[in-house]
Order: C-alpha cells, then sequence, then structure tokens
C-alpha cells in the first residue's frame, strides 16, 4: 500500500506542509504523536511529528524542515506524488486535561507539533498562552493557526523583525515574573530552546513538558536508538515518550547523541546533491 499526497505546499524557506491520504492513521492520530515515513523502498525511515489529522478527510498533515538527506528528498514530491511507508500514529499521545492556564512554546518548526496541543488544550477547557518564536519574521509558521486556538498570541524573533526582539524563554521569564498563574508550560522546538524553558520554569515549580526527537530507526522500542536519560532512567523516546517532564531531561546527552552522526549526514546530503545535480 502507498500514501498519495494529498496537498504540497511552501511555508517558508526550506520548511514544507504535506498533507497524506491516511485514514487509518487519522482515525487513530492524537495531540503529540508522530510517523515514521518512507518515500520508497531505498529510503530510510525517518519520523516527523503529527502537525494536524482529519477523520472526515482521512488525512493526516505532517510539516518538515530540509535537515538532512531524505528531507531534501522529500521537498522535492508533490501533490499525487506517494510515499512507500506512512506508519502511525506512533508514541504516547499527549496527557491533555483541563487544568486551567496552560502556556505552549514553540520554536522554529516545533510550531508544527505544538499547534495540535494548544487546540486539544483549549478544546478540554484551558486557557491557552502561547509563545512562538523564529530567527526572523520571515521564518514563523502557523502564527494565524495558533492565533485562533489561543486565548493570547506572543511573537518573538531573534533580530527583532516582528514581536519581542529576543528569545522565547525572555516573554516566558517575564510573564511569570510579573504574577501570571501558569498551571502547565509544554515546549516544543530545539534541544537548546527547551533546555533553556525548563531552566526558566523550574524555579516556579511550574510541570513542564518537553517533546523530545532523538535518533530514531524503528519506533517501535526495538532498536533503542531513541534512548535519552529521563531522572537517571533510559527511556525510549518512541515508545515511553516523545514528551517528558523537562526538569528530569539530561539536555546534554540528548544533544551530544544527537551530534554523533554529524559527519556521515552531511556526507549523505553531499552525495544526493550530486546525483540530483545540485539538490534543491
Amino acid at each position: 500500500m502507498s500514501y498519495r499526497i494529498i496537498e504540497k505546499r511552501d511555508m517558508v524557506h526550506q520548511v514544507h506542509l504535506m498533507k497524506v491520504f491516511a485514514p487509518d492513521v487519522a482515525r487513530a492520530a492524537k495531540p503529540g504523536q508522530f510517523v515514521i515515513i518512507r518515500i520508497d523502498e531505498q529510503s530510510e525511515r525517518i519520523p516527523l511529528t503529527i502537525a494536524d489529522y482529519n477523520v472526515e478527510e482521512g488525512s493526516v498533515t505532517i510539516i518538515f524542515q530540509e535537515m538532512g538527506k531524505t528531507t531534501k528528498q522529500l521537498a522535492t514530491l508533490n501533490a499525487q506524488d506517494e510515499l512507500q511507508d506512512f506508519v502511525g500514529p506512533l508514541g504516547t499521545p499527549s496527557e491533555i486535561e483541563k487544568l486551567g492556564t496552560v502556556v505552549m512554546v514553540g520554536g522554529g518548526v516545533g510550531v508544527a507539533p505544538a499547534y495540535p496541543q494548544a487546540k486539544a488544550y483549549k478544546a478540554a477547557g484551558n486557557k491557552v498562552m502561547t509563545i512562538i518564536g523564529a530567527r526572523s519574521e520571515n521564518l514563523l509558521i502557523l502564527e494565524e493557526e495558533m492565533r485562533a486556538v489561543s486565548d493570547e498570541l506572543l511573537i518573538c524573533t531573534d533580530d527583532g523583525t516582528k514581536g519581542h526582539h529576543g528569545f522565547v524563554t525572555d516573554v516566558l521569564q517575564k510573564l511569570l515574573q510579573n504574577g501570571e498563574h501558569v498551571d502547565r508550560v509544554v515546549a516544543i522546538g530545539p534541544p537548546i530552546m527547551m533546555r533553556a524553558v525548563a531552566g526558566v520554569t523550574k524555579p516556579f515549580g511550574i510541570h513542564t513538558i518537553v517533546s523530545l526527537n532523538p535518533i530514531m530507526i524503528d519506533g517501535t522500542g526495538m532498536c533503542g536508538g531513541c534512548r535519552v536519560s529521563v531522572d537517571g532512567k533510559t527511556k525510549f523516546a518512541c515508545v515511553d515518550g516523545p514528551e517528558f517532564d523537562a526538569h528530569k531531561v539530561d539536555f546534554n546527552l540528548l544533544m551530544s547523541r544527537l551530534a554523533v552522526y554529524r559527519d556521515e549526514e552531511g556526507i549523505s546530503i553531499k552525495k544526493h546533491e550530486c546525483t540530483c545535480g545540485g539538490g534543491q
């Protein structure tokens, strides 16, 4: 069975949205889960967090950034093209409940998996405050979608081209220092950003959840490639996560493991670009 791409849209530079016809996955999907895709028989398997799903349409939306060889190859596909594999939903769903006030923090492409959670927390009766950030205004994604499911949307850019001139943690810190009562913070983005968010919320004793993105191969807990250290114990992000208590995650170990194959990834990209006559 193959999976047809219903829609392909370029969002910002090297970030793309794909809506894939996968009715079985759409029926079972919940916020916080992910899929593992394979473009064709020769492709590697890569995990991508579910950015949205529509049961009636039978579609699942993924948003990805061109990083390695496979995501660059994926970016060359268009509507009506097909994917070999689209396996999911995988991972433990987010624990959505009525808490009071939830702050969603999304950095870069991390805004995409934050969106279904923000929507679900809002539907559960929470006050949802969302902070999204990017290096520049032209790299912000899902701004209007996030605004529609948030009671308040706060925007940050590293270069000051839109919203707060600085990092998402600056805005979060100010929010908490000003006495805003927050029951939960959910942060999704680069590991260094999630670590910084955990550092901001820990002194306030606010339960903080992060979604981890370690190297992953099979997505079923068999290979152990996605192991992370949480509270001094080994966990597998694919089956125990991908969400964990931010204050218990060993981010230094996570980031060092993410860098293990950096040289090999660079070689793979160069080979792909040579094969494709320059790449995309």
